[in-house]
């Protein structure tokens, strides 16, 4: 494993990204949530809403990027991440717009962070999940060997180097951040530790990824796929060795 870094020192040293889809009414609470707790580098990334996320967000205090088309959670998220390099952050938080993660928690996870106890820290709540759910995370954990308490969780902290493994290119290849992501992480020899957190049911509406039963389908295959070939050795980060050869 490698050493985590340490150049954490405090909230001014991080930002924290939140990806928003339409989440007029629970984003301005997050944000005000986070100015009250200190974190005052707050990013919300705006998933070209149809709604009026992006106004309330940035009269609460945040700086937004608006994307001009939908690239999922997980792109929303790793231009938050880009954003931090380019900025010179050293560590960055992800949090749900859903007002689902506590915002009390991001000095823990944070912690671990300046301590130089990890380079990526999940916050876990396996309590949320659903019976299926929790089948669904016991295949994945056997088939990939990764040893979390939630595997789905998007509260996440990471340091300046998992911070530039994730906004790389490889990243940009997975559509989720969950299984993938830490799978990518865990191949560099990152250390990725995971605290108990408790989070609340969504306030409004229903999930914005997993909306009907063929999303959910497809993200077990995606997933399971990604755990086998981990479980194999056959990395699906990595160009091929010969390039591939094109009949006209």
């Amino acid at each position: 494993m490698r050493r985590a870094e340490t150049s954490v020192n405090n909230k001014n040293d991080c930002l924290v990204v939140i990806p928003a889809l339409n989440e007029s009414a629970t984003i301005g609470n997050v944000v005000d949530a986070l100015g009250c707790a200190g974190f005052n580098n707050v990013l919300v990334v705006n998933d070209s809403s149809d709604d009026d996320t992006a106004e309330i967000a940035e009269r609460a205090g945040a700086m937004v990027i608006s994307l001009l088309e939908r690239l999922g959670a997980w792109g929303a998220a790793q231009t938050g991440l880009r954003y931090a390099i380019r900025k010179g952050y050293n560590a960055v938080i992800t949090l749900d717009a859903d007002d689902q993660h506590p915002v009390d928690a991001c000095d823990e996870l944070l912690r671990e962070l300046i301590n130089g106890n990890a380079n990526v820290v999940v916050g876990s709540c396996p309590e949320r999940g659903s019976g299926l759910r929790k089948i669904a995370w016991k295949w994945i954990k056997a088939a990939s060997g990764v040893n979390l308490q939630d595997l789905t969780s998007g509260f996440r902290a990471y340091d300046r180097l998992a911070i530039r493994r994730a906004a790389s290119w490889r990243g940009t290849l997975l559509e989720y951040q969950d299984i993938g992501v830490l799978l990518l992480l865990q191949r560099h020899g990152l250390v990725i530790v995971d605290v108990p957190v408790n989070m609340r049911p969504r306030a409004m509406g229903g999930s914005r990824i997993f909306y009907n039963w063929s999303v959910v389908a497809y993200y077990m295959t995606h997933t399971l796929v990604l755990s086998a070939c981990k479980r194999i050795g056959l990395s699906p980060y990595q160009r091929p060795a010969v390039a591939p050869k094109v009949f006209l």
